[in-house]
């Protein structure tokens, strides 16, 4: 098995997956995966594609690729510890720094808190304007704020459990905010 192969499990896309993601042809990464060699174009689009250097993606640098489980389930888990906004996103964002744990999938848990953060306070503030519009219960922006904190409560721990059982998160996005 090839690395780029090992390594593109590792982060559960198909080849048909890594191909859509980075543009280059289904066959042209079955060549790569059977031994024929990364370089130029195609080795700058699936590097990009799977984020990370070009640099970092080469036959001896993806065999030291380990992900660090436990460090990773912290990160997910310090987003739970604070309802304060932008909390959520900047001791993970601290942690991963102070750890040096940057990789596909940090980088997904502290996107997928900014997103939430960033429709959270977009539906407060909607739900603000709709109350004073048409005088609706003022208890209605504190019922959306318990219920976005409840569904980040549940994106945190889905994606802690999947992480445990399967490496990988269970809720993710398409693509990396940072």
């Amino acid at each position: 098995m090839s690395k780029l192969t090992e390594y593109r499990k590792k982060l559960n896309y198909t080849q048909s997956e890594l191909s859509e993601k980075s543009g280059i042809s289904v066959r042209t990464i079955q060549r790569i995966e059977s031994g024929a060699k990364l370089k130029g174009h195609t080795l700058k689009a699936i590097a990009l594609a799977l984020n990370m250097n070009p640099s970092e993606l080469n036959e001896t640098s993806i065999k030291k690729i380990q992900y660090n489980y436990p460090l990773i389930k912290l990160i997910n888990l310090s987003s739970l510890l604070f309802f304060i906004p932008f909390a959520n996103i900047l001791i993970p964002l601290l942690i991963v720094h102070l750890k040096k744990e940057k990789n596909s999938i940090t980088k997904q848990i502290i996107s997928i808190q900014i997103l939430w953060t960033i429709v959270s306070i977009t539906l407060f503030f909607i739900t603000e304007i709709l109350q004073n519009v048409f005088l609706l219960n003022e208890q209605l922006s504190l019922v959306i704020l318990v219920i976005c904190m409840l569904i980040n409560i549940f994106i945190i721990i889905r994606n802690t459990i999947e992480i445990d059982k399967n490496k990988q998160l269970y809720i993710k996005l398409n693509y990396s905010i940072i």
